[in-house]
Protein backbone atom coordinates (compact mmCIF):
# COMPACT_ATOMS: atom_id res chain seq x y z
CA UNK A 1 0.00 0.00 0.00
CA UNK A 2 1.80 3.10 -1.19
CA UNK A 3 0.64 6.94 -1.62
CA UNK A 4 1.70 9.85 -4.02
CA UNK A 5 3.41 13.13 -2.29
CA UNK A 6 1.03 14.33 -0.39
CA UNK A 7 -0.70 17.90 -2.45
CA UNK A 8 -3.07 20.11 0.02
CA UNK A 9 -6.25 20.19 -1.04
CA UNK A 10 -5.88 17.69 -4.22
CA UNK A 11 -8.81 14.81 -4.66
CA UNK A 12 -7.29 11.44 -3.51
CA UNK A 13 -7.93 8.44 -5.42
CA UNK A 14 -7.47 4.74 -4.42
CA UNK A 15 -6.42 2.61 -7.16
CA UNK A 16 -6.61 -0.77 -6.00
CA UNK A 17 -5.66 -3.70 -9.07
CA UNK A 18 -2.85 -6.88 -8.31
CA UNK A 19 -0.99 -5.40 -11.28
CA UNK A 20 2.33 -3.51 -9.57
CA UNK A 21 3.36 -2.32 -12.80
CA UNK A 22 0.10 -0.67 -13.63
CA UNK A 23 -0.44 0.54 -10.58
CA UNK A 24 3.00 2.42 -10.74
CA UNK A 25 2.31 4.05 -14.03
CA UNK A 26 -1.17 4.93 -12.55
CA UNK A 27 0.32 6.63 -9.37
CA UNK A 28 2.31 8.54 -11.66
CA UNK A 29 -0.29 9.93 -14.14
CA UNK A 30 -2.71 10.61 -11.26
CA UNK A 31 0.02 12.55 -9.58
CA UNK A 32 0.80 14.72 -12.78
CA UNK A 33 -2.62 15.50 -12.83
CA UNK A 34 -2.63 17.21 -9.48
CA UNK A 35 -4.51 14.36 -7.41
CA UNK A 36 -2.96 12.18 -4.59
CA UNK A 37 -2.76 8.46 -5.63
CA UNK A 38 -2.98 5.58 -3.28
CA UNK A 39 -2.42 2.06 -4.22
CA UNK A 40 -3.17 -0.97 -2.98
CA UNK A 41 -2.26 -4.53 -4.54
CA UNK A 42 -5.33 -6.37 -3.59
CA UNK A 43 -9.11 -5.80 -2.36
CA UNK A 44 -8.51 -6.64 1.65
CA UNK A 45 -5.37 -3.78 1.59
CA UNK A 46 -7.89 -1.27 -0.54
CA UNK A 47 -10.16 -1.69 2.28
CA UNK A 48 -7.76 -0.99 4.70
CA UNK A 49 -6.55 1.82 2.76
CA UNK A 50 -9.64 3.34 1.92
CA UNK A 51 -10.40 3.14 6.17
CA UNK A 52 -7.30 4.75 6.72
CA UNK A 53 -7.76 7.32 4.68
CA UNK A 54 -9.91 10.43 3.42
CA UNK A 55 -10.45 8.83 -0.18
CA UNK A 56 -12.67 10.76 -2.72
CA UNK A 57 -12.36 8.20 -5.16
CA UNK A 58 -11.96 4.69 -6.06
CA UNK A 59 -10.35 3.14 -8.49
CA UNK A 60 -11.11 -0.68 -8.79
CA UNK A 61 -9.96 -3.46 -10.56
CA UNK A 62 -12.65 -6.84 -10.95
CA UNK A 63 -10.21 -9.42 -11.03
CA UNK A 64 -7.72 -9.67 -7.86
CA UNK A 65 -6.71 -13.18 -5.48
CA UNK A 66 -8.04 -12.92 -2.26
CA UNK A 67 -10.83 -10.65 -2.71
CA UNK A 68 -12.16 -9.58 -6.32
CA UNK A 69 -13.51 -6.41 -7.22
CA UNK A 70 -17.63 -6.99 -6.51
CA UNK A 71 -16.76 -7.62 -3.07
CA UNK A 72 -14.95 -5.24 -2.59
CA UNK A 73 -17.50 -2.67 -3.99
CA UNK A 74 -19.96 -4.37 -2.07
CA UNK A 75 -18.41 -3.48 1.29
CA UNK A 76 -17.34 -0.28 0.18
CA UNK A 77 -21.29 0.59 -0.50
CA UNK A 78 -22.25 -0.82 3.26
CA UNK A 79 -20.28 1.90 4.48
CA UNK A 80 -19.51 5.03 1.98
CA UNK A 81 -21.37 6.52 -1.21
CA UNK A 82 -17.67 7.16 -2.46
CA UNK A 83 -17.34 7.07 -6.24
CA UNK A 84 -16.27 3.92 -7.84
CA UNK A 85 -14.44 3.58 -11.48
CA UNK A 86 -14.31 -0.14 -12.39
CA UNK A 87 -11.66 -1.44 -14.24
CA UNK A 88 -12.54 -4.81 -16.30
CA UNK A 89 -10.91 -6.92 -19.02
CA UNK A 90 -14.25 -7.61 -19.77
CA UNK A 91 -16.72 -5.00 -20.88
CA UNK A 92 -19.54 -7.29 -21.85
CA UNK A 93 -23.11 -6.54 -21.01
CA UNK A 94 -23.54 -8.71 -17.71
CA UNK A 95 -20.28 -7.18 -15.54
CA UNK A 96 -21.83 -3.42 -16.54
CA UNK A 97 -25.48 -4.41 -15.16
CA UNK A 98 -23.73 -6.18 -12.30
CA UNK A 99 -21.46 -2.64 -11.57
CA UNK A 100 -24.36 -0.60 -12.50
CA UNK A 101 -26.79 -2.70 -9.88
CA UNK A 102 -23.42 -2.19 -6.98
CA UNK A 103 -23.34 0.85 -7.37
CA UNK A 104 -20.72 1.69 -10.29
CA UNK A 105 -19.87 4.93 -11.23
CA UNK A 106 -18.51 4.26 -14.42
CA UNK A 107 -16.35 1.62 -16.40
CA UNK A 108 -13.13 1.78 -17.83
CA UNK A 109 -12.19 -1.53 -19.99
CA UNK A 110 -8.76 -2.62 -20.08
CA UNK A 111 -6.61 -2.05 -21.83
CA UNK A 112 -7.22 1.52 -21.94
CA UNK A 113 -4.96 4.66 -21.59
CA UNK A 114 -4.17 7.10 -18.74
CA UNK A 115 -6.22 10.34 -20.48
CA UNK A 116 -9.17 8.21 -21.12
CA UNK A 117 -8.79 7.12 -17.19
CA UNK A 118 -8.11 10.61 -16.16
CA UNK A 119 -10.91 12.26 -17.93
CA UNK A 120 -13.35 9.75 -16.50
CA UNK A 121 -12.28 10.46 -13.02
CA UNK A 122 -12.26 14.22 -13.40
CA UNK A 123 -15.80 13.73 -14.52
CA UNK A 124 -16.83 11.95 -11.91
CA UNK A 125 -15.03 13.97 -9.44
CA UNK A 126 -16.65 17.13 -10.79
CA UNK A 127 -20.23 15.62 -10.53
CA UNK A 128 -19.82 14.97 -6.64
CA UNK A 129 -17.91 18.72 -6.26
CA UNK A 130 -21.40 20.01 -8.03
CA UNK A 131 -23.90 17.80 -5.89
CA UNK A 132 -21.81 19.09 -2.74
CA UNK A 133 -21.87 22.72 -3.30
CA UNK A 134 -25.75 22.39 -3.86
CA UNK A 135 -27.75 24.95 -2.05
CA UNK A 136 -30.22 23.83 0.78
CA UNK A 137 -33.39 22.39 -0.62
CA UNK A 138 -36.94 22.14 0.93
CA UNK A 139 -37.53 18.09 1.26
CA UNK A 140 -39.97 16.72 -1.32
CA UNK A 141 -43.00 14.58 0.40
CA UNK A 142 -44.82 11.78 -1.63
CA UNK A 143 -47.40 10.44 0.73
CA UNK A 144 -44.92 8.43 3.25
CA UNK A 145 -41.93 8.56 1.31
CA UNK A 146 -39.47 12.06 1.71
CA UNK A 147 -36.84 13.20 -0.36
CA UNK A 148 -34.09 15.08 1.46
CA UNK A 149 -32.10 16.66 -1.45
CA UNK A 150 -29.76 18.59 1.02
CA UNK A 151 -28.89 15.82 3.13
CA UNK A 152 -28.97 13.06 -0.17
CA UNK A 153 -31.20 10.83 1.72
CA UNK A 154 -34.37 9.14 0.75
CA UNK A 155 -36.72 7.68 3.68
CA UNK A 156 -40.38 5.64 3.52
CA UNK A 157 -42.28 5.59 7.09
CA UNK A 158 -38.95 6.90 8.56
CA UNK A 159 -36.88 3.89 7.23
CA UNK A 160 -33.94 4.88 4.90
CA UNK A 161 -33.99 3.82 1.37
CA UNK A 162 -30.42 2.81 0.54
CA UNK A 163 -29.75 4.78 -3.04
CA UNK A 164 -26.12 4.59 -5.03
CA UNK A 165 -24.70 8.29 -5.69
CA UNK A 166 -26.66 7.80 -9.10
CA UNK A 167 -29.29 6.88 -8.44
CA UNK A 168 -30.23 9.75 -6.15
CA UNK A 169 -28.58 12.48 -9.10
CA UNK A 170 -31.33 10.64 -10.91
CA UNK A 171 -34.25 11.03 -8.28
CA UNK A 172 -33.25 14.35 -7.56
CA UNK A 173 -33.12 15.78 -11.58
CA UNK A 174 -36.63 14.61 -11.54
CA UNK A 175 -38.11 15.21 -8.22
CA UNK A 176 -36.66 19.10 -8.50
CA UNK A 177 -38.74 19.22 -11.25
CA UNK A 178 -42.32 17.51 -10.93
CA UNK A 179 -44.57 17.30 -13.92
CA UNK A 180 -42.03 17.81 -16.68
CA UNK A 181 -41.16 15.57 -19.16
CA UNK A 182 -36.97 14.64 -19.36
CA UNK A 183 -35.96 12.91 -22.22
CA UNK A 184 -33.57 10.27 -21.61
CA UNK A 185 -30.31 12.70 -23.76
CA UNK A 186 -31.14 15.37 -20.89
CA UNK A 187 -31.38 13.07 -18.01
CA UNK A 188 -28.21 11.89 -19.18
CA UNK A 189 -26.12 15.07 -19.65
CA UNK A 190 -27.52 16.21 -16.34
CA UNK A 191 -26.74 12.79 -14.69
CA UNK A 192 -24.02 11.31 -15.96
CA UNK A 193 -22.12 14.30 -17.89
CA UNK A 194 -22.20 15.17 -21.60
CA UNK A 195 -19.63 12.69 -22.61
CA UNK A 196 -22.62 9.69 -21.82
CA UNK A 197 -25.30 11.35 -24.49
CA UNK A 198 -25.66 8.23 -26.62
CA UNK A 199 -25.50 5.48 -23.64
CA UNK A 200 -29.54 6.16 -23.11
CA UNK A 201 -29.16 2.42 -22.06
CA UNK A 202 -27.93 3.44 -18.81
CA UNK A 203 -31.37 6.00 -17.98
CA UNK A 204 -33.65 3.27 -18.66
CA UNK A 205 -31.69 0.67 -16.20
CA UNK A 206 -31.82 3.38 -13.56
CA UNK A 207 -35.19 4.33 -13.92
CA UNK A 208 -35.72 0.43 -13.40
CA UNK A 209 -33.69 0.27 -10.17
CA UNK A 210 -35.00 3.40 -9.08
CA UNK A 211 -39.52 2.21 -9.46
CA UNK A 212 -37.67 -1.53 -7.91
CA UNK A 213 -36.96 0.43 -4.78
CA UNK A 214 -39.60 3.02 -4.21
CA UNK A 215 -42.55 2.08 -5.87
CA UNK A 216 -45.15 0.17 -3.57
CA UNK A 217 -45.85 -1.55 -7.14
CA UNK A 218 -42.91 -1.31 -9.32
CA UNK A 219 -45.02 -3.03 -12.37
CA UNK A 220 -47.69 -0.11 -12.46
CA UNK A 221 -45.44 2.83 -10.93
CA UNK A 222 -46.61 6.03 -9.48
CA UNK A 223 -43.80 8.50 -8.87
CA UNK A 224 -41.64 7.71 -11.72
CA UNK A 225 -43.58 7.73 -14.73
CA UNK A 226 -42.87 7.51 -18.40
CA UNK A 227 -44.23 9.60 -21.14
CA UNK A 228 -43.77 7.13 -24.03
CA UNK A 229 -41.83 8.31 -27.04
CA UNK A 230 -40.52 11.66 -24.74
CA UNK A 231 -38.98 10.88 -21.44
CA UNK A 232 -39.60 10.09 -18.04
CA UNK A 233 -41.18 12.26 -15.29
CA UNK A 234 -41.93 12.86 -11.27
CA UNK A 235 -45.44 12.69 -10.54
Amino acid sequence: MKASPINPGAATILVIDDDQTLLNLLAKHIAKADYQAITATNGILGLQAFYDNHVDLVVLDVMMPKMDGWTVCERLREVSAVPILMLTAKADERDRLRGFRLGIDDFVAKPFSAAELLARVGAILSRSKHSAQEPSLAPIARGDLIIDLTDRRVTRAGKVIHLTPTEFRLLAVLAERPGHVLSAEALLVQVWGGEYQDEVENVKRYIHYLRQKLEEDPANPRLILTERGFGYFFS
